[in-house]
């Protein structure tokens, strides 16, 4: 018997063997079902937006620079709002779905997403479209901790790391997506002021189809559990997870609230945001620098190469490289583990980006760039970028998840806004060498700073989530 998404009935879980089975036991245990299938689509099309909306923005600064003669600094900020707001947007909305519950956000970081992709294709001026970028990025922000926690805690442990990888892996289509788009705007002969501003109205499309679908989408049973104490609903709503009848008791959980002060305060908490947001700081300074920077890089080492040239070449990486890397990713991630393949990843952007440093006409002829450059992209995907997504959602208890998530993936996107700024202003120093050999310090650093962290891959989430001191109990059904 299947369940509709409001009004799921108690078909249930396999038997876990105990008397009285937690939500959590169930769901650890619990198959892949379709609903998991269509979690995966729902929370998956709000990265493709995401991925779209901060990666074509590298197209969009060049046409916008040239139309508007802008200086590298107001480029920089046309190129860096939204991932700035991104910081802002991963705290505030992180913290919100830790207290009102993930549902409640789960559709309004999308509809945030629209305004800010539309108010960014008629921008009028250099002011109206840093704003308007802005505001889309704090859509983008409150996007990450809700849709990996929901998958987390929908998902079985065998799975989980598929299962929020394959959320994060829709990225991959906007990086295709967003060149492809480029590519045939640019050669349907409409103007370029026309080209940017289609680029940029085209992210709210995915958004807006998922609005109301997110909007539909049942509270994580895990949080209404342990968090809400409404471990009987929680179990009603396990009907979405499985197929097989609920048999016995449901055990009542309710293990209520953390404070902020003592999450913050606590030391083993302290060395997972240490963990978490250091790695993914270090890891979007080198990645979203390099791939917004892209056109320039480009431009550098093949000057005289069309816009059109550079766009193919960049489509090209991403589909020959960045394509298997989120597809390996998702399907060994879980066998190889989590910070294992973090630590892999790590490794090999490490020597690629020494490589380029070391060699002064790998940053001079296109094709060997294009080859160690693409191989990094390959190891990102196949690692950091997949897994600094993935461990924040599993770490932190389920009271403080989306808030760790939240933090975790804000300390990120200040990663990433310091690299927009500074990887060009390097570029022009200290020049391409010397830029991949910090962004390769970078990397190594973030490798060391992965050990901090455990191995969450094939683990429950309740063993994972050794509570700080002093738990503020919260009474069984009372609200958030």
């Amino acid at each position: 018997m299947t369940a509709g998404l409001d009004h799921p009935v108690e078909v249930g879980v396999p038997a876990t063997g105990l008397a009285t089975a937690s939500v959590g036991d169930l769901l650890d245990e619990a198959p892949p079902s379709r609903f998991h299938r269509r979690a995966v689509v729902i929370s998956g099309m709000g990265f493709f937006t995401d991925a779209y909306d901060l990666f074509v923005i590298g197209t969009v600064s060049a046409l916008v620079t040239t139309q508007w003669h802008l200086s590298t600094s107001q480029t920089s900020w046309v190129s860096g709002s939204a991932i700035l707001a991104a910081f802002l947007g991963a705290f505030v909305f992180g913290r919100i779905a830790d207290i009102l519950g993930r549902k409640k956000v789960y559709a309004l970081v999308a509809a945030i997403m629209i305004v800010g992709a539309l108010a960014s294709a008629v921008a009028p001026s250099f002011i109206w479209l840093v704003v308007a970028r802005f505001i889309l990025g704090l859509g983008i922000g409150g996007d990450y901790p809700v849709s990996a926690v929901l998958m987390s805690e929908y998902a079985n442990r065998n799975d989980r790391g598929r299962l929020v990888g394959l959320v994060f892996s829709m990225q991959a289509l906007g990086l295709i997506v967003g060149p492809l788009v480029g590519l045939t705007l640019l050669s349907s002969g409409l103007s370029h002021a026309v080209t940017w501003r289609l680029m940029l109205g085209l992210g709210a499309v995915p958004a807006a189809a998922v609005v109301y679908l997110r909007a539909r989408m049942p509270e994580s049973p895990r949080f209404q559990a342990q968090v809400l104490g409404e471990s009987q609903e929680a179990a009603r709503q396990l009907a979405l997870f499985s197929e097989g009848v609920v048999d016995g008791p449901v055990s009542v959980e309710g293990k209520g609230r953390l404070k902020l002060g003592q999450f913050l305060t606590d030391p083993r908490m302290l060395l997972l945001l240490l963990g978490t947001a250091g790695t993914w700081f270090l890891f979007d300074y080198a990645y979203y620098g390099n791939t917004i920077s892209l056109p320039l890089i480009l431009k550098q080492i093949a000057p005289h190469a069309a816009l059109t040239t550079k766009l193919a070449w960049t489509l090209g990486i991403f589909c020959i490289f960045a394509v298997p890397g989120y597809l390996c990713a998702v399907l060994f991630m879980d066998r190889i583990g989590h910070r294992r393949l973090q630590l892999i990843g790590f490794a090999v952007m490490t020597v690629a980006f020494a490589t380029l440093a070391a060699f002064a006409h790998l940053t001079t002829e296109v094709a060997p760039f294009l080859a160690i450059f693409g191989v990094s992209y390959f190891f990102v995907e196949f690692g950091p970028n997949t897994t600094t997504f993935v461990l924040p959602s599993e770490v932190f208890p389920v009271s403080m998840r989306t808030t760790g998530h939240g933090i975790a993936a804000g300390i990120g996107k200040l990663g990433a806004f310091v690299g927009v700024f500074l990887v060009p202003q390097l570029q022009k120093g200290i020049g391409l060498r010397g830029m991949f050999l910090v962004a390769g310090g970078a990397a190594l650093a973030g490798m060391a700073l992965s050990l901090v962290l455990p191995e969450p891959a094939r683990q429950s989430l309740d063993s994972l989530q050794e509570a700080p001191r002093r738990p503020i109990p919260v009474p069984v059904g009372s609200a958030p």
